[in-house]
């Protein structure tokens, strides 16, 4: 049988606007432009769509489970429920350690687990070095979205948007 190909996607930074004070209400989740044209591409073009996203906020009492499904709930009404499934991690150092808190690999692992990715065949599309490292350490292919690059986690490429991380990726497969 046919393993599944995948991209994972951070969450904050590349589907929606950053903040660096935490976006957690529903009100505040702008999604960036041409994020949903770059989801119904990838979609097209056969691939699993992930989010795997830290949600330290939590584990720092800044907000709650609900608060962050209540967000995921917002971006599946909005793209038409083209997220295949959202892993995110509600730990922070500070109060828990956990391997599913990026640069972890686990939430990777449990969507592996859950739909038979071919690690070798997916992608990792991330605004940061923590989201470079675990999937580089898997095995798969990454694109850093915008400009803040770590030059000892630079991504394979880079993107200014999720739309044009989507056409890389779709031009990669021919």
């Amino acid at each position: 049988m046919n393993k599944v190909k995948a991209v994972f996607l951070d969450r904050d930074g590349v589907l929606n606007k950053d903040n660096p004070n935490y976006t957690f209400r529903v009100a505040d989740f702008e999604i960036l432009p041409g994020v949903i044209d770059g989801l119904k591409a990838l979609q097209s073009a056969g691939y699993k769509l992930i989010v795997v996203t830290n949600q330290s906020g939590i584990a720092q009492g800044i907000y709650t489970h609900d608060d962050v499904h209540a967000c995921h709930q917002y971006m599946q009404q909005t793209s038409g429920n083209l997220i295949s499934h959202f892993y995110y991690s509600p730990y922070h150092p500070s109060v828990t350690a956990s391997l599913a808190r990026k640069p972890g690999t686990l939430m990777f692992e449990k969507a592996q687990a859950k739909f038979d990715i071919d690690f070798s065949k997916s992608w990792m599309v991330g605004d940061r070095g923590r989201d470079i490292i675990p999937a580089r350490k898997l095995g798969i292919k990454t694109i850093q979205i915008g400009d803040e690059i770590e030059p000892e986690n630079k991504a394979d490429f880079t993107c200014q948007s999720l739309k044009e991380a989507a056409s890389l990726i779709i031009q990669m497969l021919f």
